[in-house]
């Protein structure tokens, strides 16, 4: 079995007390990335408090039949792809707002305050924007965008600050209760798949604790291991699929590389899996990784398009 794993929550106060740790460690060996960090801690803090407010609000019903959940499992989709999932987003305009300012005083400037002012005006609604960011579909909020003549990474960034934490409430909802069915629970078990079983997006990186290594989705941070160590994106396991450290001093971060599909995967040692939100602090860490595997060509793949809903 390729099981899904549990990651334990963490308090505000705890949290923020371990990214304040973890930036410290990045900015002594790497002071070059001061301005990126000092960013990072605003949004992260933002995305903590809205974590909060999600755990203490009412979380929707979901009206999907455990044995429907696991079928879908089963059948490689992720169990929200295609779900009408009503989202708070009361909750989160003001969040959203929030983001769009700290991300334009963080470097991004005026391509940052006319996506805020975009919002405003209702020329983005935001509960297609954010509907269309928990469905992961990408290329309606490029196409959205891109009409509004807006940036359209920034969009999908902003959105997909602002709805992980609801993202991530939902798939601990459904994947790790203890009331959780038992249908679902075995159907989780048997993922064997490189994108997330909850919202279908790739894993921002592989952390390794006591020789498993666990995938971690960029998105909703589920946690879960594949049955074989192969290549995440197109399964390659023989040859052509290769694990590297770029620093031979520093085995314990390295890259898997696959000259199949031309993917790349970041992978690390650490003692405990990174809660929700922090890995994003381990994909910045990490960013030299990123740098090395696509000098030499490889990339990350777009995300699965398992549906069609516009924005």
């Amino acid at each position: 079995m390729a099981p899904y794993i549990d990651v334990p929550p963490s308090s505000r106060d705890d949290l923020l007390a371990s990214a304040r740790a973890r930036w410290d460690a990045v900015l002594a060996a790497r002071p070059d990335l001061a301005p990126a960090i000092d960013l990072q801690r605003r949004l992260i803090t933002l995305v903590v408090d809205l974590t909060r407010t999600i755990d203490r609000g009412r979380l929707p019903r979901l009206s999907l039949p455990p044995k429907y959940v696991a079928a879908k499992l089963d059948r490689g989709v992720p169990a929200f792809a295609g779900e009408p999932i009503p989202l708070p987003v009361p909750a989160l305009t003001a969040p959203l707002l929030e983001l769009c300012s700290e991300l334009a005083a963080g470097g991004a400037g005026a391509a940052a305050e006319h996506i805020r002012s975009a919002i405003e005006s209702g020329s983005i609604e935001i509960g297609s924007l954010l509907a269309a960011s928990l469905s992961r579909h990408q290329e309606a909020i490029r196409e959205g965008a891109v009409h509004r003549g807006l940036a359209p990474d920034l969009v999908w960034l902003v959105a997909e600050l602002a709805v992980s934490p609801f993202a991530h409430a939902l798939q601990q909802m459904l994947f790790s209760n203890a009331a959780s069915d038992q249908s679902i629970a075995d159907a989780r078990a048997r993922w064997d798949r490189g994108y997330c079983p909850a919202c279908g997006s790739w894993p921002a990186l592989a952390e390794v604790v006591g020789g498993r290594r666990v995938l971690r989705c960029s998105f909703c941070a589920a946690a879960w291991e594949l049955n074989a160590y192969a290549c995440v994106y197109c399964a390659e396991s023989g040859e052509a699929f290769v694990t590297a450290a770029p620093d031979e001093e520093r085995k314990d971060r390295r890259v898997e590389v696959c000259a199949t599909c031309a993917g790349y995967l970041k992978t690390i040692d650490i003692p405990e899996l990174s809660p929700f939100p922090l890995l994003a602090i381990a994909d910045l860490e990490t960013m030299d990784l990123d740098i090395a595997a696509m000098e030499r060509g490889y990339a990350r793949p777009p995300l699965k398009d398992f549906h069609h809903k516009g924005l």
